[in-house]
């Protein structure tokens, strides 16, 4: 999965400030804007982590190996 764009990744911080506008009304702007990158890049980080568990339960499941419940 690659990094979102930077028109992406505006698009997502502007959803998440909206979201979690509430919670983070106390904060300086500076420290909003530092919050929400880091957010999302560990948004971006997770769904690459979900993904590729998930490419290699398909690789397992293609080749017949069958997965303890």
């Amino acid at each position: 999965m690659k990094t979102l764009n930077n028109t992406t990744r505006k698009a997502l911080k502007n959803k998440m400030a909206k979201a979690l506008n509430d919670d983070l009304k106390m904060l300086p702007a500076g420290t909003k804007d530092i919050l929400l990158d880091d957010l999302i890049t560990a948004f971006e980080s997770r769904v690459k982590v979900l993904n590729q568990a998930q490419l290699n339960l398909q690789c397992l499941v293609d080749f017949g190996v069958k997965v303890p419940q």
